[in-house]
């Protein structure tokens, strides 16, 4: 019996599927089905999947909803016990399944578990993950506390992520309600649940110069996650605290950059500053025609090559 079940969410992504899919199909551990939901897409992707021949691809088509919905579709579809993840135009490395079940043979009563990931920028640039959970090399474990280590970077993405089904659905799964952050969400609700089995391994790529990335839009067109929700944790888990407060940090950065200042005021309000580094306690306070200046300079430098990220 296949041990995963790995769910694809498709939209326009004609230029970046073939290479996902052949990076699936190379992977050393062969137990797997594929589900791949096809979310209205209006390019050449579905022809591209079909002409590859696996007996372990399903393709199916709905119409366009959203990531959520068509994540939560595929999980309603499979067949086995463990779901994981992959994005139409990212990438896993021939261990990423043989290392997930490495953590599940491991600790197979956990109930969600990720491996170490990493981003690629245009040029080339393949940044990896930032947590202090990465200084321990090729290390297997549990992460009891999920939001100490996720300052930096997430502990969990989206292409490096697998879940029991069992779990995923007593989640609820992605809110399709939240367009932006609807990941974050679901990894708070999981985090508050049960401790993630973890690897720090990587074996995953971001890619972050793929084709037909969603651009930016204002905050106040997007069904944003919303943080408060998990306020009542916080007061007595001043991890999550900082977390939450990380969050709106970059929220309230965005909102800033786009004029939204009665957004801005809101979320600036509810972060404890002191939770901050120097450097974003700064940037809050940076004039916005600065700061526009600012965040130019970053996506020239990630553009040529170099990393610079205000989370380090």
């Amino acid at each position: 019996m296949p041990k995963f079940s790995v769910v694809i969410p498709l939209y326009n992504k004609e230029k970046d599927i073939k290479t996902t899919l052949e990076s699936l199909l190379n992977q050393e551990f062969k137990d797997f089905e594929i589900l791949v939901v096809n979310d209205g897409s209006t390019d050449g992707s579905e022809n591209i999947v079909k002409n590859i021949d696996d007996e372990r691809i399903q393709f199916f088509t709905k119409k366009n909803e959203g990531v959520s919905i068509a994540r939560n579709y595929g999980v309603e579809k499979a067949n086995y016990e463990h779901i994981a993840f992959l994005d139409a135009d990212d990438f896993w490395y021939p261990n990423h399944l043989k290392n997930l079940n490495t953590l599940i043979e491991k600790f197979p009563l956990e109930k969600w578990y990720a491996t170490a990931y990493e981003s690629k920028f245009p040029k080339g640039l393949l940044v990896t993950m930032n947590s202090p959970i990465m200084k321990k090399k090729e290390w297997f474990g549990i992460i009891e506390n999920y939001f100490k280590y996720s300052y930096g970077s997430s502990l969990v993405w989206t292409s490096a992520v697998c879940f029991k089904k069992e779990f995923f659905n007593t989640l609820n799964g992605f809110c399709a309600d939240i367009t932006h952050g609807e990941d974050t969400d679901l990894w708070i609700r999981a985090a508050l649940s049960a401790p993630l089995g973890f690897c720090s391994i990587v074996s995953a790529k971001h890619n972050l110069d793929a084709s037909n990335r969603t651009t930016q839009v204002e905050i106040g067109n997007r069904n944003v996650i919303n943080l408060n929700t998990y306020d009542a944790a916080a007061k007595i888990n001043p991890y999550l605290k900082k977390f939450l407060d990380i969050n709106r940090f970059s929220l309230a950065l965005f909102a800033k950059l786009n004029n939204e200042n009665i957004t801005f005021q809101i979320l600036y309000k509810q972060i404890h500053l002191n939770n901050l580094s120097k450097k974003q306690h700064i940037l809050l306070k940076t004039p916005t025609t600065v700061l526009r200046k600012l965040n130019s300079i970053k996506t020239f430098l990630n553009k040529r090559g170099t990393d610079f990220s205000v989370f380090k």
